[in-house]
């Protein structure tokens, strides 16, 4: 429910601070429910999450949102935008104060290029990031809305985040109607 990567934000994190950067690499900080891309617009940048929390999304041509996922530290964003040079998938959104660290693509280009194990934890990242889509469309059709809003909801106590229902709901893929029956039969 809620994705992170600690290994790499280290090895990011050793680029950033080493001479090797150069300069190339800066910190900016986001306000809660200040977007970091925009779904459809292409983004100079590919973006890693230092600390907080962002919900990764994308609007269907009828206005409804679909959360694809909730990203915290060390998770990389706007990376496959760079590589394929194309407009953003989704949007990405901070639900709290955000830090991130920001790497211009022509950069990021420059380092895939030429940095074998940034290569290594791209992959990673990937293969991580299939195996939970996987995972969570075979939950979904396994589980209760109930069992999944449960999940859910132990995630906004842990985080300490408050999510509306309008984010609940498009993180099940549900209507607002349904979580509300659900919220109502779990008696919360």
């Amino acid at each position: 429910m809620l994705r992170t990567n600690q290994k790499f934000l280290d090895f990011i994190q050793g680029i950033y601070d080493s001479p090797r950067n150069q300069n190339h690499i800066f910190q900016k900080s986001f306000q809660k429910g200040q977007k970091l891309l925009f779904q459809h617009q292409t983004t100079p940048n590919v973006l890693l999450i230092q600390s907080g929390i962002t919900k990764c999304f994308f609007n269907e041509e009828n206005d409804k949102e679909f959360i694809v996922e909730f990203l915290g530290k060390g998770e990389i964003v706007g990376e496959i935008e760079s590589i394929r040079q194309m407009p953003c998938l989704c949007s990405v959104e901070a639900i709290t104060d955000v830090s991130a660290l920001v790497i211009p693509s022509a950069y990021f280009q420059e380092l895939l290029g030429q940095d074998l194990q940034l290569n290594k934890l791209l992959l990673e990242a990937f293969a991580e990031r299939i195996v939970n889509t996987s995972s969570r469309a075979a939950f979904q059709q396994l589980y209760t809305v109930e069992h999944s809003l449960s999940k859910l909801l132990e995630l906004q106590q842990k985080q300490e985040i408050q999510l509306s229902k309008e984010e609940m709901a498009a993180y099940l893929g549900i209507s607002v109607r349904s979580l509300n029956r659900s919220l109502k039969s779990m008696k919360l």
